[in-house]
């Protein structure tokens, strides 16, 4: 019950009789012939038929955002009609969230129903482009495999040109425009020019993008027609969704199970601990719940919201009484500010600052540290080129909420007594390429003797390192992530003092020890060895 990184196809449980995951009891993937002996043929709709169905069974985006996706069909349509131009469907299947797996299971093991959604869509728009994002090698594999077994390829001449891109694991890679953007042969980080994807997406053509489940969802309901979709499922909200659970149970998994299910059942089912102190629902960008609104919640997005949560893109996290919730929050905070895009103020200044506010709070620097995490987490509302600094400002605000005891004690007392066991689960740490022998993860590090408080390098990577009250540097409590290690480096290098310098990981965990026991009054901590180049 750690935070190591989720597998890639994680078990699949189902509560109820299984549609999107059926046939996985038979088989590891279903290939074209097991699809259509378990699913059949898909059938073919108009555009006014495949609207009204979308609208019949209440089809939304499962990626997040929830937008009907009905609406996104029809304004797709008419901006093509409007312009005279081809539109493009695009599925989204990357998943650069550590808690999500639903997409990368769909991908991985039933291709063929994703792309029965997403070709049923570009039939009825008169689309003769297709383009599949994904963000990890299995699903590439699979899309790959998937499109070959029907015949689609990329090449001219075809009616449906098909292709999968695959863009880099990180969070900011799911954001729509993001996709669109690395789709497009740009950089996979969303654009500072806010545009319609369903007016000016690929190419500039009027795009049908979603996510990998709603196309899914919709081959299901095309085959079982309203009626039938809505036998299972809450009335208003009918069907079945996708959740993906980790944290505090014991094997992460991947759950299939009507709307409206007690969010209770789904816990125990998975085998969480009943005395729990919350539970994280919508991932590192949804809301903590505490215990008791959790266990009362149904899992639906109606109901997940009137509870103060969201369902997002389905993950679920229940965290055991056994670890500090404020230093988790903190510790996927200085993770969420390092996966910021770097392009735009709120998030590469006010993620940091949001971090190491709640870093502070949890450390005990009393109620100023904890007025600094509402102050930053408002200066982050609205203001970001994605979604980014909005969803993050909104977990850590929720944790004020959920856990109010804990906070009392870290903010008036001396802590709660527990520390952070790194339950919630992020990537493992990107190994950078150390000589033989030598390989591991890296962290930006700081000799306090030399240390002289210049801040040059917190203006060259503030995702990592800010300054304290006393112009001295505070680092993140977090590895160089891939992306960030050019400017690492180059911070190291250019520090006046040379005083800053990158640890491997087991290093920058010895000398955090000699630095506690040092602290404690022991007079012979062990001596340690500074690594890296300048």
């Amino acid at each position: 019950m750690t935070g190591r990184p989720l597998p890639e196809l994680p078990d699949v449980i189902g509560l109820g009789l299984p549609r999107l995951t059926a046939g996985f009891d038979g088989a590891e993937r279903l290939d074209r012939r097991t699809h259509l002996a378990v699913h059949g043929c898909a059938p073919r709709l108009t555009e006014d038929r495949l609207t009204r169905l979308a609208e019949g069974v209440g089809l939304r985006g499962r990626g997040g955002a929830g937008f009907p996706f009905a609406r996104k069909v029809r304004a797709v349509g008419e901006a093509a009609r409007r312009r005279c131009v081809r539109p493009v469907v695009v599925i989204n299947g990357c998943e650069g969230e550590p808690a999500c797996r639903k997409d990368a299971v769909l991908l991985g093991r039933a291709p063929h129903l994703v792309l029965d959604g997403a070709l049923l869509a570009a039939e009825v728009l008169g689309a003769r482009t297709l383009v599949v994002g994904v963000t990890r090698q299995r699903a590439e594999a699979s899309v790959r495999e998937a499109l070959a077994e029907r015949g689609l390829t990329d090449r001219r001449g075809r009616t449906v040109r098909a292709r999968v891109v695959r863009l880099p694991e990180r969070l900011v890679s799911g954001e729509a425009s993001a996709l669109l953007r690395a789709a497009g042969g740009g950089p996979a980080v969303p654009p500072g020019r806010h545009a319609r994807a369903c007016e000016e997406g690929l190419g500039g053509a009027p795009t049908l993008l979603s996510n990998a489940e709603t196309f899914a969802q919709l081959a299901v309901a095309a085959r079982l027609g309203t009626d039938r979709y809505a036998t299972t499922g809450a009335p208003a909200e009918p069907g079945t969704l996708l959740l993906t659970l980790s944290g505090g149970v014991p094997r992460p998994c991947v759950v299939e199970a009507p709307s409206g299910v007690p969010m209770g059942y789904v816990l125990r089912t998975c085998g969480a601990d009943p005395a729990l102190q919350g539970v994280l629902v919508g991932g590192y960008h949804g809301a903590w719940l505490d215990a008791a609104t959790a266990y009362g919640a149904a899992v639906s997005r109606d109901a997940l919201a009137t509870a103060g949560g969201t369902l997002g893109a389905g993950a679920v996290l229940p965290l055991p009484a056994s670890t500090c919730p404020l230093g988790e929050t903190a510790r996927v905070a200085h993770w969420l500010a390092a996966e910021s895009a770097g392009q735009c103020g709120p998030c590469r200044l006010g993620l940091p600052a949001l971090a190491g506010a709640l870093a502070d709070v949890v450390a005990g620097a009393g109620p100023g540290a904890l007025e600094a995490v509402r102050e930053a987490a408002r200066g982050l509302r609205g203001r970001g080129a994605c979604r980014h600094p909005d969803g993050s400002a909104r977990f850590v605000l929720s944790a004020l909420t959920a856990f109010t005891d804990d906070l009392a004690a870290h903010v008036l007392g001396g802590g709660c007594g527990r520390g952070t066991a790194g339950v919630l689960p992020l990537p493992a740490p990107t190994r950078t390429g150390a000589p033989e022998g030598r390989e591991g993860a890296e962290r930006l590090a700081v000799d306090r003797t030399l240390c002289a408080g210049h801040g040059l390098c917190a203006g060259l990577v503030p995702e990592l390192v800010r300054l304290g009250r006393d112009g001295c540097p505070s680092l993140a409590d977090t590895t160089v992530p891939a992306h960030l290690r050019g400017r690492a480096q180059r911070a190291v290098r250019r520090c006046p003092a040379l005083a800053l310098y990158l640890a491997r990981e087991e290093q920058g965990r010895d000398r955090r020890q000699e630095q506690d026991r040092a602290r404690d009054g022991d007079p012979h901590p062990r001596s340690g060895r500074r690594s890296g180049k300048r």
